[in-house]
Formats: structure tokens, C-alpha cells, sequence
């Protein structure tokens, strides 16, 4: 059907990904499962699939090379699943643009919520309507020193020259511009940009914060040790 949402799922164990595709499709997904990093991106550029989940350790082009090919091409939702909780598996990841990570093994239901999780916010089909993050009063454009954020037509400029985002990044400027000056904390911004109702691991929001911080001026956002980052107003 033209509303299901089409899932790229990238593993090499045969077993994982047959009771992974069996169990996402029972849930309503359509899934192209691939058995390395080569196939992978073939079938990224001939499907153009709403959602990818890649594993880290694939034959043929790894899973952090494969999402920065798909982050070149496209802002695709992206979630790395990994064999270890190991922080640089996890860091290598999220820098190579992906927006959320997934550690094996891993309960079905839980993958499954957060994939809607991340489709929710991107507002792909299958995941729901995207819940924009609240906007200052009389919205238009906010000005930061060099920095200019569109909160209306989701632009961003700096020196007057546009600056490319990911929507995680973009969701996650807004937050920080809608209150210039106030600490957020770790645990705010993975509630608000990504919508995690329990406990995440913060590392998410850290790697986050230095990817847009190369975009926008590293200056732009100040980490407050022990309580989060605040923008710069």
C-alpha cells in the first residue's frame, strides 16, 4: 500500500535479518533486507526507502561508510544497530550522520518504537504526523549574531550563506532558539527532538550538538558543565 513505510534493513547474519524482516513486516513495514554494505546502497538508490536501519559491522562497505554514502545523497532517516554498546561504534555512527543507534540485541518492540519514534519527528508515512517543535511568538526569522534561523520555512543561513541540515539537527536548533540563553538539559532534548518517553543514552544528544555546532559556529552553543547546553542569544 502507498501509506506503508518502506524500510531499508542492512545485516549480514542471515537469521537476525530474516526474524527482523518477518518481524517489522508483521507490524506493518515493507522491508528490503540486504546481507551487505554494497547491496545496501544499491537498493537505497533504486527503492529510496522512507526509513534505513544499517549494522554496523557489514561485508563490502561497512555500515558507518554506507550512512555517510546515504547521507550525501539524502536526509533518509538513519538507525545504526551494533553488536556492543562500544562508545566508538556508537560515536563513528551518529558522526557519520546517523539519528539514532540501536544496540543487539534488541527486543522487536522495542526497535519497532523507535523507528516510529524517529519516523514520527520526521513525518514519513507510517510514523504519524511530525510534531513541530514550538515556535516564539510571532515566528519568523531569529537572528544570533552571524546566525539566522527561519522557524517558518525551516532555513537556516550563516553569514548570510544557507546552511545545510539533517531535521534531527534542524529540530534540534529550534529547541535551542526558541529559548536563547536557557539551559536545556541532556535528558530535555532527547524528550523534545527525540521523542524518548524512557531513558536514552545521552551520547545521541553530544555527538548531535558538535555536528550542528560544525555548521553553525562552534562558539554558537555553550556546554554548561553538568547541566546541558544553552545557545548563545
Amino acid at each position: 500500500m502507498a501509506d506503508q513505510t518502506h524500510v531499508l534493513f542492512v545485516e549480514d547474519d542471515d537469521v537476525i535479518r530474516e526474524a527482523t524482516q518477518l518481524a517489522l513486516e508483521r507490524d506493518g513495514f515493507v522491508v528490503t533486507a540486504m546481507p551487505d554494505g554494497l547491496s545496501g546502497l544499491e537498493a537505497f538508490r533504486a527503492d529510496r526507502p522512507d526509513i534505513a536501519l544499517l549494522d554496523v559491522m557489514v561485508p563490502g562497505l561497512d555500515g558507518v561508510s554506507l550512512c555517510r554514502r546515504i547521507r550525501d545523497e539524502s536526509t533518509v532517516p538513519v538507525i545504526m544497530l551494533s553488536a556492543r554498546a562500544d562508545s566508538i561504534d556508537v560515536v563513528l555512527g551518529l558522526e557519520a550522520g546517523a539519528d539514532d543507534y540501536v544496540t543487539k540485541p534488541f527486543d522487536g518492540a522495542v526497535l519497532v518504537a523507535r523507528i516510529r519514534a524517529v519516523l514520527r519527528r520526521f513525518g514519513h508515512a507510517g510514523g504519524g504526523r511530525a510534531e513541530e517543535p514550538a515556535s516564539p511568538a510571532g515566528g519568523g526569522v531569529l537572528t544570533f549574531g552571524d546566525l539566522e534561523v527561519d522557524t517558518e520555512g525551516m532555513e537556516v543561513r550563516r553569514a548570510g550563506q544557507p546552511v545545510a541540515l539533517t531535521p534531527t539537527e534542524m529540530r534540534l536548533l529550534l529547541e535551542f532558539s526558541t529559548a536563547p540563553g536557557t539551559v536545556l538539559s541532556r535528558d530535555k532534548l532527547l524528550e523534545r527532538v527525540w521523542d524518548y518517553g524512557w531513558g536514552g543514552d545521552t551520547r545521541v544528544v553530544d555527538v548531535h550538538v558538535q555536528r550542528l555546532r560544525q555548521k553553525i559556529g562552534q562558539d554558537r552553543i555553550e556546554t554548561v558543565r553538568g547541566f546541558g547546553y544553552k545557545l548563545k542569544a
